[in-house]
């Protein structure tokens, strides 16, 4: 049973890459193969790469009183951590920590873009994001602003350097997910934003994104569509009423 999302204000992320087996990949193997397998039939352009996961985490306070949010991830293949979403999660704690560039607009609006078809959540909308890799990696430290940025760029072609990044992070706890959410102030309008980013998309047949949906309000917003930890943001982005 999914636990309601909690919210949580930091000032900075201080996360490390260490060497660590995970437990669930060399117990699972054979059943890993077999889900994996299944999945590239339904979605044939899924890339199965390596990734990082969070295997533990801590919250401290800083002299000034804000907070640091640190942890230390270890990488593990795509696959694996597929299975282990589809089998519940089984196995010691550990969680998928990313980061998601929240795009707010020069008139207030939110920009959400809709998972294309050949992806693993199609029809789903989220903030640009995506789980952290190698990239994103700078001697031992895993760089989650980085990852924001370099996912941004990819995902619907806006350079971060030409826009505002706010301070501090929103960090989102939705059960196995700590989505780390950086608001991104774009210069144009909603309108003008959306038209340039699917100007983008339209340029790329194997974009991860098909359109983009304006949100005003949580109105705006399809519940059915818009994960429970997107959602959570937004609602207090934009504060009572």
């Amino acid at each position: 049973m999914s636990t309601a999302p909690r919210l949580l204000e930091v000032a900075e992320l201080d996360f490390r890459l260490v060497r660590s087996e995970w437990a669930f990949a060399r117990t699972h193997g054979v059943a890993i193969a077999s889900h994996w397998a299944r999945l590239k039939k339904e979605k044939p352009a899924t890339f199965n790469g390596r990734i990082l996961l969070l295997g533990g985490r801590a919250l401290h306070d800083r002299p000034d009183g804000q907070a640091t949010l640190s942890g230390a991830y270890f990488e593990a293949d795509y696959a694996d951590f597929l299975a282990w979403r589809h089998f519940g999660h089984p196995g010691e704690p550990v969680e998928n920590c990313f980061s998601m560039a929240a795009l707010r607009t020069a008139d207030g609006a939110f920009l959400l873009g809709e998972m294309a078809a050949h992806t693993m959540n199609a029809g789903k909308t989220y903030f640009p994001a995506g789980t952290p890799d190698l990239n994103d990696v700078f001697g031992d430290r895993v760089d989650l602003e980085a990852s924001a940025r370099r996912e941004l760029k990819e995902e619907t072609g806006v350079d971060a350097g030409m826009a505002m990044a706010r301070d501090g992070w929103t960090v989102v706890f939705a059960d196995q997910r700590v989505a780390c959410m950086k608001e991104i102030l774009l210069p144009s309008t909603a309108v003008e934003a959306k038209a340039e980013i699917e100007a983008f998309l339209a340029r790329d047949p194997h974009s991860e994104l098909t359109r983009m949906h304006i949100v005003r309000g949580m109105s705006d917003i399809d519940r059915d569509r818009t994960p429970d930890f997107v959602a959570a943001y937004l609602k207090q982005a934009f504060g009572p009423g």
